[in-house]
């Protein structure tokens, strides 16, 4: 017999808006508080304390415009976030300091969430949507030097980028970044190269969401339908898929494959999260809490596993704080 899902171990209230977007901070030093990032709809972004379960301090950078992405660079006092007003910015929060020490202006219109990833001790690349429809930008921060911008062959019709992952098999490899499109189609890019490597029909609508496993070369994308879609990356760097699953209601937000990459959390229109086993993508809990749309998902990165964490953020202004699977 099935156990019955989990109430969440806590709730945290006072965004007073939709939330987008999580991003943890706990991996830190044994003194250090463990911290959870949201962005919400009203152009905050609230620093959560997890220890009290209070706001810390609230950061107003986006000209109240909805904030969709938060990042950390290296440790919880450097931040990045971008908004609806076309910025990105960097935060420094060094001993209770709360101020934006440099902004990227995107020109991009949609809401296609920017990536991450360090490449080296202070340096890191960032890819987000471009000013022109199709293309995506990769720039190197803190310089903001520009490294790329990936163009689709003309005529390939892809329509925006939608999610963007940036990764690398080991650190000092080469970067590469998969972009899922409104056209369905996820695309494996060399950054070296400036050109695709390979491109996959993953779903008939746009690709809302994707995550990826660079140590097994699988990932996972959801969309506006009812399906979820696993792709593999052969040893040739294509794309093949792996298979899809059906779910029950259509409309997945969002997509976490935890850190140690046992499970997976999805974000539903349908208001619930769900949890699958990554190896085999077995249904393991529905956790339906909240009242509107769940927008986003996040794992914590504790060091020590029985303290590992799962947060949504949904629509209905309220994020939940999860601690499920934490044994495996």
């Amino acid at each position: 017999m099935a156990l019955p899902p989990p109430d969440p171990q806590f709730v945290l209230r006072g965004t007073s808006a939709a939330v987008h977007t999580l991003h943890f901070s706990c991996g830190g030093q044994e003194r250090d508080v463990p911290i959870l990032f949201s962005g919400s709809e009203n152009g905050f972004i609230h620093v959560w304390n997890l220890k009290t379960h209070r706001v810390d301090a609230a950061l107003d950078g986006h000209g109240r415009k909805s904030v969709y992405c938060v990042e950390t660079m290296g440790g919880k006092d450097r931040l990045l976030s971008q908004g609806r007003d076309q910025r990105i910015c960097l935060w420094d929060l060094a001993e209770g300091r709360t101020s934006v020490t440099d902004s990227v202006f995107t020109e991009n219109v949609g809401f296609c969430r920017c990536s991450l990833l360090k490449v080296a001790q202070g340096r890191w690349l960032m890819a987000m949507a471009a000013k022109a429809m199709e293309e995506v930008q990769v720039l190197e921060l803190p310089s903001k030097t520009s490294v790329c911008t990936l163009k689709p062959e003309v005529g390939a019709k892809l329509g925006m980028p939608m999610c963007l992952k940036l990764w690398q098999l080991n650190f000092g490899s080469q970067p590469l970044l998969l972009a899922g499109y409104e056209d369905g189609s996820v695309i494996l890019w060399s950054l070296s190269m400036g050109k695709a490597l390979s491109q996959l029909v993953c779903h008939q609508e746009p690709v809302m969401s994707l995550d990826f496993d660079s140590e097994k070369a699988k990932g996972i994308s959801g969309s506006s339908e009812k399906v979820l879609s696993i792709w593999s990356l052969n040893e040739q760097q294509n794309l093949q898929v792996y298979k899809t699953h059906n779910l029950v209601n259509p409309g997945i937000s969002d997509i976490a494959i935890r850190p140690d990459k046992k499970i997976l959390a999805t974000a539903g229109w349908d208001h619930r999260i769900r949890i699958f086993g990554w190896k085999k993508l077995k249904p393991l809990a529905v956790l339906d809490y909240h009242t509107a749309t769940v927008h986003c998902v996040s794992f914590s990165d504790h060091k020590n596993p029985s303290e590992r964490l799962l947060a949504a953020g949904s629509k209905d202004h309220r994020i939940s704080i999860w601690s499920i699977y934490t044994q495996t």
